[in-house]
């Protein structure tokens, strides 16, 4: 019988592993099939307190994970939680055909981009191709470069205003002839001489130097078919993000889409089972905010068991 399960290996889990361990509570935490969470799929972090110079992302798991391992936390590679019966107690978890059984869980499952599905795309990532420009864009391959930003809604809109700050010209690669966004971010997108929408388009593909880095994209008018090709030194894909809570369907509350529903703190709607990080978190998705949810989903942890004892 464990007192706590932690599900998902980003900043949010290895936080709430790190918090539960020095509350004496001898987490396990199951990394999944992608331990470090997104975050290892960016190539530097230059925006995580404590780190002036920028760090790698796997690195900066791998540090995390030593300091919540310092203090007891047990990690479980490669388990994947197949199935969970959240409404008995103890909750139980399976993997395969083992059973694993917890006084607590904490979810931190993480959510998943969007992709365009090019094999292009998957071939150019981490060589120009990214998902946050928040996290890449100050990035010196992209800095007075023309880039493409792909989508239409709030998230594609930050993402463009946010690199006309390093990047030469931005280009908004949008399937409408209209902004999603809210009408003040939409407005300040189209009032900005740096960002040039192309309207009507998708990405057909994205170009490279012999699989060595990004160089343009290829576009396709949705209404006439025709082709044309952006020079760009990178492509930010920002179409909105997928959380990986498809396993608790139907055992917590979540939303429309997916986000798991905290309605105090980091409970969600069954007491002893707590959600921190992308899974929860729609607006933010920032490692720092995530290891925040993280730490809190620990001591809410903490306090339910000791309610219990």
């Amino acid at each position: 019988m464990e007192n706590v399960v932690v599900i998902g290996s980003g900043c949010a889990g290895w936080a709430a592993a790190l918090y539960s361990a020095r509350a004496n509570l001898n987490p396990v935490l199951l990394t999944g099939a992608q331990p470090g969470g997104l975050l290892t799929t960016t190539s530097i972090v230059e925006n995580y307190p404590g780190f002036p110079d920028g760090i790698d992302g796997t690195e900066l798991m791998m540090q995390m994970q030593k300091q919540a391992e310092r203090f007891g936390a047990r990690t479980r590679y490669g388990v994947n939680i197949t199935r969970v019966d959240l409404s008995t107690r103890p909750f139980k978890l399976w993997a395969d055909d083992e059973l694993i059984e917890t006084r607590a869980v904490i979810i931190a499952v993480g959510a998943s981009h969007r992709h365009l599905g090019l094999k292009s795309e998957e071939l150019l990532e981490r060589k120009g191709v990214t998902y946050c420009a928040t996290c890449d864009g100050a990035l010196p391959m992209f800095r007075n470069q023309p880039l493409v930003v792909v989508g239409g809604g709030d998230s594609a809109c930050e993402e463009a205003l946010y690199l006309t700050h390093f990047g030469s010209k931005i280009y908004l690669v949008h399937r409408r002839d209209q902004l999603r966004a809210s009408k003040i971010m939409a407005g300040r997108v189209l009032g900005n001489p740096k960002i040039q929408p192309v309207w009507d388009s998708v990405v057909a593909d994205i170009l490279d130097a012999k699989q060595d880095k990004v160089v343009g994209v290829k576009v396709r008018n949705v209404k006439t078919g025709a082709i044309t090709e952006l020079g760009c030194a990178g492509v930010f894909i920002a179409i909105g993000h997928v959380p990986v809570t498809s396993l608790f369907k139907g055992q917590v509350e979540t939303d429309a889409d997916g986000y798991i529903i905290c309605k105090r703190g980091t409970h969600t709607s069954v007491p002893g089972v707590f959600a921190s990080g992308d899974c929860v978190d729609r607006v933010y998705r920032q490692a720092v905010t995530a290891a925040g949810t993280g730490c809190a989903a620990a001591i809410d942890a903490e306090r339910y068991l000791a309610q219990l004892a």
